[in-house]
């Protein structure tokens, strides 16, 4: 990702775009805040234009360097309890190593009442690549990104102490010439495999294998319609004033009753 132009990654303001919007939704104002990964520097640019203190991380050296970011890990940033009101992770939940781990580490760095807002590829993502890499001939080893689904993350969300937990999905539909444009894609934003040890290379027999089932897949025009499911998350720390839910069977009303048809 590093060693591409900042364009090469075409999820990035895409991402940055829908967590804009649903920042300006806010109606507090946030003074110090924590961008995990500054791929798209609108996000960085609104924060710091709108008088926030902004610390940026990066998991790797080199795109820390260019963004002048702390190189660390989401699940082993050490910096003191309490100290932001607003975390934003654009992409790259589901790339770190201990994932709920990462969440409790997230839940200790915001103030009371502070929001943790980000957008990760989740589960869903790429079906039409997972089949083409089945394929007979292709040695069954992991290829792609480990991926969350929407009902674990709103769980995680719950168990490591957030209040007021929101998960949603966006579908987006990208479609390829050839399974070569989307495998330089996927690196270009940082989707494939970060497993360690890698897996071995592919030969050539099995790339031009996946080559091969990916375009049998083809819409009628020759492309390929390949899906990316965006989810979207948001969750607060605790604070006295939040609202809270209405007690388990303290309701008045039916909803059976509401929905019989009338007569």
């Amino acid at each position: 990702m590093a060693r591409l132009p900042a364009s090469a990654n075409f999820l990035a303001p895409i991402i940055a775009e829908t967590l804009l919007d649903r920042l300006t939704m806010v109606t507090r104002e946030f003074h110090r805040a924590l961008l995990i990964g500054a791929h798209d520097p609108a996000l960085a640019d609104h924060l710091r234009g709108s008088g926030t203190e902004l610390t940026i991380v990066e998991a790797g050296l080199r795109l820390a360097a260019a963004s002048g970011a702390i190189a660390v890990e989401a699940d082993a940033i050490d910096l003191p309890f309490a100290s932001f009101d607003l975390i934003v992770w654009p992409g790259g939940l589901d790339s770190v190593n201990d994932v709920p781990g990462a969440l409790v580490r997230l839940r200790a760095l915001l103030a009371p009442d502070g929001l943790l807002l980000g957008t990760f590829v989740g589960d869903g993502s790429l079906p039409k690549l997972r089949r083409a890499v089945m394929t007979d001939g292709v040695r069954p080893v992991a290829r792609l990104h480990p991926q969350i689904d929407l009902a674990a993350m709103g769980n995680l969300l719950q168990r490591v102490g957030f209040t007021l937990p929101v998960v949603d999905v966006e579908a987006l539909t990208v479609r390829y010439g050839d399974w070569f444009a989307l495998a330089r894609d996927l690196r270009a934003v940082g989707l494939s495999s970060r497993l360690a040890p890698a897996p071995p290379p592919l030969t050539r027999e099995e790339s031009a294998r996946i080559a091969l089932a990916f375009t049998a897949q083809a819409d009628p025009d020759g492309r390929i319609a390949e899906s990316f499911r965006l989810i979207h998350f948001s969750g607060w720390a605790p604070h006295p004033d939040q609202p809270q839910p209405a007690r388990r069977g303290s309701g008045s009303a039916s909803l059976a009753e509401a929905l019989k048809p009338k007569t």
